[in-house]
């Protein structure tokens, strides 16, 4: 059984030429180290493959119950180098949170 990781988390997302950040915080603080688990570095960047990420970096806060998300050549080119819609990058935060996930246990 999965579900999506919106039930669990919000998502802030920002962007410099084509790397995008993503900043994911856990709504309860006893699912961070779920958090942990399921946004490793290898299942973001298979969320992400069809953009074409080259790699993903993943930043660990667990003072803020959340973790920071860096892809890079995530946005085609960028903002001045895209012809996409969204070349900024900041509606992909609502992409991370439809991952399908396993519900924490807790």
């Amino acid at each position: 059984m999965s579900e999506l990781l919106h039930r669990y988390a919000h998502a802030r997302a920002g962007d410099k030429g084509d790397r995008l950040s993503l900043g994911v915080f856990v709504y309860q603080e006893d699912h961070y180290a779920w958090l942990v688990e399921q946004l490793s570095e290898p299942n973001v960047a298979a969320l992400f493959e069809h953009r074409g990420v080259s790699h993903v970096t993943r930043y660990l806060l667990p003072h803020l119950k959340g973790v920071n998300l860096v892809l890079d050549d995530a946005l085609q080119g960028g903002v001045n180098g895209a012809l996409n819609l969204d070349g900024h990058g900041k509606t992909l935060s609502a992409l991370l949170l439809s991952m399908q996930v396993t519900p924490p246990t807790s």
